[in-house]
């Protein structure tokens, strides 16, 4: 039974890819859609690939919580906000670069797709090193600079933190966290603003989606409680917009922020 479902699958594919062909869309264009992903699985690690208006795309490959792009999971569809690279194919799809991703909650079973490694698709992967990985992946990321003396930088920064739809806080966000606090401390900070705000998709198709009622305040409420209980001795206040940022389909996930304003 499986072995047939793998089949059928296969099939599905190869259909899309021949019809797409002519269909695909050209390198620069940007989409946005809501779809099933599909794992493929290689010789060193997973990619992960979606179907969209006859084609085949690649969105990245399996990685830890570490990496800036996480890949979905199956049995849920993913709103895909991406740019049609001209890179050369890979695992048989379009490579969407840059590309901002979010699993959407609800349940659906006909996100199952699973298809076999195949030995014309290879994924160049170094494997993590011996030992634990501390949430690291085995790219090696530059050491940071050093930081400035206090005189040397500015009296106040703004700082973006951009979210998954309707989405607060996760696990790719402790590095912008961090780039905040450590400014707050090195300028002995006095306030610090916190504010929120509501996003809207403008999909492909021409539908718009609208994040929930309350994220812009929850967002907003997380971060600043994230930044009291660090021990800051800044004043830390906050504010959020209900109504929903416009959507053009253009960068539409940068509207899904918190904007952090830190002042000595």
């Amino acid at each position: 039974m499986k072995i047939q479902k793998i089949i059928n699958h296969l099939a599905v594919i190869t259909t899309f890819a021949a019809a797409g062909s002519a269909l695909a869309a050209k390198p620069g264009d940007r989409l946005s859609f809501i779809s099933c992903p599909i794992v493929r699985d290689t010789a060193s690690v997973p990619c992960w690939l979606t179907e969209y208006d006859g084609e085949l795309y690649y969105m990245g490959i399996q990685t830890d919580v570490s990496a800036p792009w996480q890949p979905p999971y199956l049995g849920h569809k993913v709103l895909v906000e991406a740019t049609v690279s001209d890179k050369p194919r890979i695992c048989g799809g379009i490579v969407l670069e840059p590309i901002n991703s979010t699993v959407m909650p609800e349940l659906d079973d006909s996100c199952n797709t699973m298809l076999p490694a195949e030995d014309k698709y290879q994924i160049d992967f170094n494997p993590r090193p011996p030992g634990p990985s501390s949430g690291r992946l085995a790219f090696d990321r530059p050491p940071p600079n050093a930081p400035a003396e206090p005189a040397e930088l500015p009296d106040h920064q703004t700082f973006e933190i951009t979210f998954d739809f309707d989405r607060s806080i996760s696990f790719r966000h402790p590095g912008v966290m961090m780039r905040i606090v450590n400014y707050a401390q090195a300028v002995n900070a006095q306030t610090i603003e916190v504010t929120g705000r509501r996003g809207a998709t403008l999909l492909s198709t021409g539908e718009t989606i609208t994040e929930g009622a309350a994220i812009a305040q929850r967002r907003a409420e997380e971060v600043a409680s994230l930044l009291r209980g660090v021990g800051l001795k800044a004043n830390v206040s906050m504010k959020w917009s209900d109504t929903p940022m416009d959507a053009d389909g253009v960068e539409d996930w940068k509207n899904r922020s918190v904007t952090v304003v830190v002042s000595k």
